[in-house]
């Protein structure tokens, strides 16, 4: 028996549900949830962006990361690479070493979008 069956419809068009979302996200929106989507679709990036967030002063150096999470500098720097792209990390040179800092807002964005289409 299917969901609408059991919700006492017939069919799906009988569902007792409304939608998930109130509104269908734009072109422009969809491709900035899917960018960084994209990009925190690593668990290695996840923990690097909260790393970089909770750091003292809100911004960490390439050799603040690459011990908490295991990994090569190289590997590191790939991956804050990913993650400035999508927006959500920025990057200052200082000498030779790479400062990265969440951007302004971009979480805020995110979330701002989602919540935008949630019920």
């Amino acid at each position: 028996m299917s969901v609408a069956e059991q919700a006492g419809g017939k069919g799906r068009g009988d569902v007792c549900c409304a939608g998930l979302v109130r509104e269908v996200a734009d072109p422009r929106s969809a491709e900035v949830l899917a960018r960084a989507f994209k990009a925190l679709g690593d668990a290695t990036r996840v923990r690097l962006l909260s790393l970089v967030a909770a750091h003292e002063g809100g911004e960490a150096c390439v050799c603040d990361l690459t011990e908490p999470v295991g990994l090569a500098q190289s590997t590191v720097s790939h991956h804050l690479k990913i993650l400035v792209e999508a927006g959500l990390l920025t990057r200052t040179q200082r000498g030779k070493w790479g400062y990265y800092a969440v951007s302004p807002g971009a979480l805020a964005r995110i979330g701002r979008l989602l919540n935008e289409s949630a019920c």
